[in-house]
């Protein structure tokens, strides 16, 4: 069960596993095909496209709570094991009780923290040096199921939730395969979560309204806004009345007022609450992304104006 690229290595490793007689994958589950695009023309997740390539069946229900045809249909798979990463549906108690072994989750944190629908974007925002993979047992909460093993990765200074998701989605395939072999094997005692490292906390799903910048903050925040919310939503704010995005900058010292656009040796730079922020990958509205100092070149009113907080 996954819908978007960071599920694709799992399922992937599943397969290979089951090719070596480990295991068979029976059936893939995913989320209904969504409208993108400029033609709103159906499109299928990255998941159903790598389950098409391994000619595996799948079911795609809107919910699992509202639709029994679906749960019958998980039924009648009995399935010994079920595999989640990133799903984006909630598996009632009657979904976790259908396989066997349980069903089994790899979740982009080292829990318990940042549980919930967004830890890789959190943990770059909150400054994190470091997350990582669990592979845990699920339970009826929001991912606060015990643990069955759990391996770090270091957050890298450039990294986006882009880059470290291709990270921790490897990591977690890897982690997963090695992982089930032993927990179908019995020689895995799940760990609660309380006994694990850390304090329990939690991420909500990312909307677009995040990505709205508040220049009152501090440079170093808004820097790690413009990587956390890469690839979406965007850091942005707006510009004559335009959206402008910031995809990549960083933090100088300096100071100006909030939102004041100022020149330096490097390019323009934008008052914050603490520090400057230097532009380095903008968007102006109708364009393709550029270097800032490309953008100034052809629009120099741009210095000295006031970019507004678009949080309140």
């Amino acid at each position: 069960m996954g819908t978007p690229a960071f599920a694709t290595p799992s399922l992937r490793a599943l397969v290979e596993q089951s090719a070596r007689g480990g295991w068979e994958v029976i059936a893939v589950a995913t989320q209904p095909d969504r409208p993108a695009g400029r033609s709103k023309q159906p499109l299928s997740s990255p998941v159903k496209q790598m389950a098409a390539e391994f000619g595996l069946p799948v079911l795609q229900p809107a919910s699992l709570r509202k639709e029994p045809a679906a749960v019958d249909a998980l039924r009648l798979l009995a399935p010994d094991l079920i595999v989640v990463a990133a799903y984006g549906l909630i598996l009632p108690k009657y979904v976790l009780e259908i396989p066997t072994f349980g069903c089994i989750n790899v979740h982009a944190s080292l829990l318990p923290a940042y549980r919930g629908a967004s830890p890789i974007t959190a943990a770059i925002l909150d400054g994190q040096a470091q997350t990582g993979v669990t592979i845990m047992l699920m339970d009826e909460g929001m991912d606060t199921g015990p643990s069955l093993r759990q391996a770090a990765q270091p957050i890298e200074n450039g990294d986006t939730t882009a880059s470290l998701s291709v990270r921790l989605a490897e990591q977690g395939a890897s982690l997963l395969a090695a992982t089930l072999i032993d927990w179908l094997s019995g020689e895995i005692a799940p760990v609660a979560q309380h006994l694990l490292p850390g304090l329990p906390s939690s991420c909500r799903q990312i909307q677009k309204e995040d990505g709205a910048i508040d220049w009152s903050q501090p440079a170093s925040r808004i820097e790690r806004m413009t990587r956390a919310y890469t690839p979406w939503p965007t850091a942005y704010t707006t510009w004559c009345g335009e959206p402008f995005k910031i995809l990549a900058a960083a933090v100088i010292d300096g100071s100006a007022a909030p939102g004041l656009v100022t020149r330096t040796p490097d390019g323009p730079a934008v008052g914050t609450g603490e520090g400057l922020l230097l532009l380095r990958t903008v968007q102006p509205a109708g364009k393709r992304a550029m270097d800032a100092r490309s953008f100034l070149n052809g629009a120099g009113e741009f210095i000295g104006s006031t970019l507004p907080d678009l949080s309140a």
